[in-house]
């Protein structure tokens, strides 16, 4: 274990050497390259952590079996030739269920308690990630409120769930992503031994800052010491519900942030996007399906490939799947119907990840569009995205943090936050947006 740690300890300084290298670079091979080794450093770390924990695991039920071992008077030789198999089944301190709460724990040992202290110590030893806050240096929030919490709150982040996510890096506050403005060129070559096409690429950064999403909520001590019982925690509970309100504003900021003031850069903010204007004092399902239609090829046209997915809110999938043809016949059919040339399939109950198709496209219902947009501030609007070109960087876990600002009344804060950058601008053209007194609020 010893030579694993120091093995890590050699690759953390690497990866601090290179990260402040890469503070002072301009763009170019050598920075596109110390990033890539920057990221596998971060990911060969994250390995060793795991390995060391794992190492740290079997030392502690060596140790376990040769205490048994002593109590029964049973010497090592007295087993021969056969080595020992053990299986360990130790629970996690905190658990859904279990005897003790975790932010009960953590607001107990900042006043002294040496017990609760002590099962935070056991517990920070068992977690095998490094997740650290300013009021506790290494405090990890437990797995199972991330678990059990966190996909309630997704569940309502649609579009978030849609985009591909990586790990944020450990440092700095901005990412700065190298994006091609003028590539190379080919050209038939006029005559034998005549100059052929030479044209250089050329490239800008895209500069995504970190960006902090946070949320708190006053707490009495009374709530924190007392609060609960068996089965039901009331910090929990609390813990859910900032949880559900950070990933829906993280969602939100993903569609419409204007990428300043703490904002990421939304979506439909990003300059250069296709836009597609639909126009009709009485919109109908015929007339907006053409709309969607150029929106999407659009996308094809510009980006050179293929939208993945319509992004709308929910009312108007509600007002696409309550249209209905001359015969009053429903233009888009519930799915399970196996419908022969209908517009479109889907769900009009559903909400969330996929709850149809359109265009050969699956359909994503948010409820973070807006819904006042235009001048009657009644309009929502509809996107094709290829959902692929826009990175979420994030980090894992929350931090949770305590803030006693009325000690004098009991009260204290439960603060969680996290760090993110969404790199939305990375191909403009993949984006198409519908817009315009078409898409006011539907009726029903």
């Amino acid at each position: 274990m010893k030579k694993l740690i120091e093995a890590r300890e050699a690759k953390v300084a690497e990866l601090d050497g290179l990260v402040a290298e890469l503070d002072e670079m301009e763009a170019g091979e050598e920075f596109d390259g110390k990033f890539a080794r920057s990221n596998e450093l971060h990911a060969e770390i994250k390995e060793m952590n795991e390995k060391i924990e794992e190492a740290r695991e079997a030392a502690e039920t060596l140790k376990a079996v040769k205490e048994s071992r002593n109590e029964l008077g049973v010497e090592d030789e007295d087993l021969g030739d056969k080595e020992a198999v053990v299986e360990v089944n130790e629970p996690d301190m905190y658990r859904k269920g279990g005897d003790h709460s975790f932010i009960s724990d953590a607001w107990a040992a900042r006043s002294g308690d040496f017990k609760a202290q002590e099962r935070l110590n056991k517990h920070q030893d068992h977690e095998a990630r490094d997740v650290g806050t300013g009021a506790f240096t290494g405090l990890v929030v437990p797995q199972y409120l991330v678990d059990e919490y966190a996909p309630i709150a997704r569940a309502g982040s649609a579009f978030y769930n849609a985009v591909p996510k990586k790990d944020l890096p450990a440092y700095g506050n901005k990412i700065e992503i190298s994006r091609i403005t003028t590539g190379s060129a080919a050209a038939e070559q006029a005559s034998e031994n005549s100059a052929v096409q030479e044209t250089n690429m050329d490239d800008t950064l895209l500069t995504v800052n970190v960006d902090t999403i946070a949320g708190q909520q006053d707490v009495s001590r009374q709530a924190l010491e007392r609060g609960g019982q068996p089965g039901f925690s009331m910090e929990n509970i609390i813990f859910q519900d900032l949880v559900a309100a950070y990933f829906g504003k993280l969602d939100e900021l993903m569609i419409n942030g204007s990428g300043s003031s703490g904002q990421p850069l939304g979506i439909r903010n990003v300059s250069g996007l296709n836009t597609v204007t639909y126009t009709d004092a009485s919109p109908t399902v015929a007339e907006a399906y053409p709309k969607l239609a150029d929106a999407v090829q659009k996308v094809n046209a510009n980006r050179f490939a293929p939208a993945t997915a319509i992004i709308m809110h929910p009312r108007r999938w509600g007002f696409f799947t309550a249209g209905v043809d001359s015969s009053n016949r429903p233009l888009v059919l519930p799915a399970g119907n196996n419908p022969d040339n209908a517009m479109g399939v889907g769900d009009a109950a559903a909400y969330g990840n996929v709850v149809g198709n359109l265009l050969g496209l699956p359909v994503i219902t948010d409820a973070n569009i807006t819904t006042a947009d235009g001048g009657g501030n009644d309009q929502d609007q509809i996107y094709v995205v290829k959902a692929d070109d826009h990175i979420l960087f994030e980090d894992n876990l929350f931090q949770l943090k305590f803030e006693e600002t009325n000690a004098g009344s009991l009260t204290t804060k439960m603060v969680v936050y996290g760090y993110v950058a969404f790199a939305s601008g990375r191909y403009p053209k993949g984006i198409s947006e519908i817009v315009g007194t078409g898409l006011i609020a539907p009726t029903f």
